[in-house]
């Protein structure tokens, strides 16, 4: 057997590689340099854990958060893999420690974060070793086009330079556009790399945008229809966060909060809840969630409407890491985007970056939000939109998103186009898109009227459609580029050279309304499977036993697509437990002797009951 196919089943418990797995793994042991851009839940740790184990010096991974660190060392020693890390939980005689066993040769990973790299302890001992490969995790945090930006990582090609002998980089990222894939690859100045992408689709996942009235009811009736289940909740502010906890701890759920507000040791201590199952809900603000391995999340709701499409799809993609059938709900309402232009406006400026550049990152910022509310609004394909953004080519009609199965039909509204066109016009081109309606609607405002727009041909034209109808046709008009919002934190909306044949009539403008309802939510999307409902439960009793006794989250020991392989093939003998996804030799010596028994008991109870 080849091999990297004897690793990748002795370890990890695979017989097969992922679509992508293979060719990066091929191209960073032939010692080449590469790029790698596969969605969350995709397997990018194997494409540099398998070479670093086939290669004869050590890898070390520059990752960015110390709970992404602890997570892969956890796996990897459970794998019978020697792993450890490199960051500020450690103490001084701990760390130390680590530096003697690297020096030593003792592991064949080393997670470090990157503001570690260059400190003199640590350069000092990597001059000394064969290192093989520098794999760069969340690589697009080198980039200041990217959504999380991270100066040390401009530290990591000086690292790399002040080796005596120059590794092979790899870079991996689940989310990256055009500008961010370019900035990765001058940046780390990567050799003649090998680029892929494997695909931004996450079949698994069911994307749904919501548009309650009151998001909080919306709110328990989707978790009153999962509680069995383990999820995420995001909110824009820490306010939020602690409104919606109260709420749902109120309500008899068991969940806990994550925000940059509370102390470190209640960070870890409700990180570690939820990673462990001890609860079910965590509600956080975008400080949570990178680098959370937690495999068994099989919902994220977004409670408000995130900043850009990169951060988004980066914390959906948190649910269903495990392949297993998953959920993404996002609650928008038109304040969410009123409050992300606030957040903008006020954020702290980076001291990395010149007045210049940091007039650019912030102007890229308010272009993104743009599409972020185009995602929320849009009757087309949730998930053809997202595909499109990173620019992947996908069919029109999913059939697996809260807009494809919800019946439209297309109107003409090139006479409410015309007479929104118009007011902009009118009044100068010098207001926002809430005035706009108000002309438009015959609004008494105070400001409106000392503004004298009231004595617009205008004013009133529109007063017996809805605001939330005058809305969605500007935001439908923005999209197909005949207006445009201006950046800053109060945007003025102007039109487009593209307006004119709207206005002279030398063009249609069409919308889709919904013709019904979307679908009721009240059954989860995710899928039942074929197997027997008391053996799963029995086997997932035993999982939690072993994890507390070990003191590791319960997915560490299995995950729940492991134990449904396991009910599904029924396995009562060490080769055929072997042969189940997600087990390899070290798991059956750690675990094999009591998952075979509860199986075994099933199966001869099953046999028994036939006689």
């Amino acid at each position: 057997m080849d091999k990297k196919y004897h690793i990748l089943k002795e370890y990890f418990g695979h017989s097969s590689f992922r679509e992508g797995q293979e060719m990066i793994v091929d191209e960073l042991l032939s010692g080449r340099d590469a790029l790698c851009i596969m969605p969350t839940g995709a397997g990018k740790s194997i494409c540099y854990q398998v070479p670093a184990l086939m290669f004869g010096g050590i890898t070390i991974v520059v990752s960015p958060l110390i709970s992404l660190m602890n997570d892969q060392v956890t796996s990897l020693t459970q794998s019978g893999i020697a792993a450890a890390y490199l960051n500020s939980s450690l103490n001084q005689s701990q760390y130390i420690r680590v530096l003697n066993n690297i020096e030593s040769g003792e592991y064949k990973i080393v997670y470090a974060a990157p503001e570690r790299l260059l400190t003199d302890g640590f350069l000092d001992v990597c001059r000394r070793i064969d290192i093989s490969m520098v794999a760069v995790d969340e690589a697009h945090c080198v980039s200041q086009w990217g959504q999380d930006f991270r100066p040390g990582y401009l530290k990591i090609l000086d690292f790399i330079e002040a080796l005596d002998r120059r590794p092979i980089v790899g870079a991996f990222t689940a989310t990256a556009t055009q500008a961010v894939r370019d900035d990765i690859l001058e940046i780390l100045s990567l050799n003649d790399p090998f680029v892929i992408t494997t695909g931004f689709d996450r079949p698994n996942l069911f994307f749904s945008v919501l548009k309650p009235k009151k998001k909080a009811e919306q709110l328990t009736e989707l978790l009153n229809e999962r509680r069995d289940k383990s999820g995420i909740i995001y909110c824009s502010t820490r306010k939020k966060v602690e409104e919606v906890c109260d709420l749902l701890t109120e309500d008899g759920f068991q969940a806990t909060r994550y925000h940059a507000g509370l102390s470190e040791n209640e960070r870890r201590k409700n990180q570690e809840d939820f990673v462990y199952d001890k609860k079910t809900v965590m509600v956080a603000t975008n400080a949570f969630g990178m680098g959370i391995d937690k495999s068994n999340v099989s919902y994220v709701i977004h409670y408000n409407m995130p900043k850009n499409i990169e951060s988004y799809y980066q914390e959906a993609g948190r649910a269903g890491r495990d392949g297993e059938e998953a959920e993404c709900f996002l609650m928008y309402s038109p304040a969410d985007v009123r409050t992300n232009q606030f957040l903008i406006e006020n954020s702290e400026p980076n001291p990395e970056l010149s007045d210049e550049q940091q007039k650019a990152v912030r102007e890229l910022e308010y272009d993104r939000l743009k599409y972020m509310t185009f995602y929320c609004t849009t009757n087309d394909c949730l998930r053809s939109f997202i595909l499109k953004y990173f620019g992947e080519k996908q069919r029109s009609y999913c059939g697996k998103c809260s807009n494809c199965l919800t019946r439209y039909e297309t109107i003409d509204a090139t006479i409410d186009a015309q007479k929104i066109l118009s007011c902009i016009i009118r009044s100068g081109q010098r207001y926002g898109i809430k005035m706009i309606i108000d002309i438009l609607r015959g609004s008494k405002n105070e400001r409106l009227l000392r503004f004298g727009l009231d004595k617009l041909t205008t004013y009133g034209i529109m007063k017996e459609t809805s605001e939330k109808t005058i809305r969605s046709i500007m935001i439908c008009l923005e999209e197909q580029g005949y207006i445009m919002n201006t950046a800053g934190e109060y945007p003025i909306v102007k039109v487009t050279s593209a307006s004119n044949d709207i206005l002279r009539g030398n063009a249609g403008f069409e919308i889709k309304i919904a013709k019904e309802k979307q679908p009721s939510k009240k059954k989860s999307v995710v899928e039942d499977h074929s197997v027997d409902s008391g053996l799963l439960e029995k086997l997932k009793a035993l999982r939690r036993e072993l994890a507390d006794k070990d003191n590791v989250p319960a997915y560490i020991i299995f995950s729940n697509a492991a134990l449904i392989d396991m009910c599904q093939k029924l396995p009562t003998a060490p080769e055929e437990f072997l042969e189940v996804s997600g087990v390899g030799k070290k798991k059956l010596e750690l675990y094999g002797e009591q998952f075979l028994k509860v199986i075994k008991e099933y199966v001869e109870n099953e046999a028994a009951g036939q006689n």
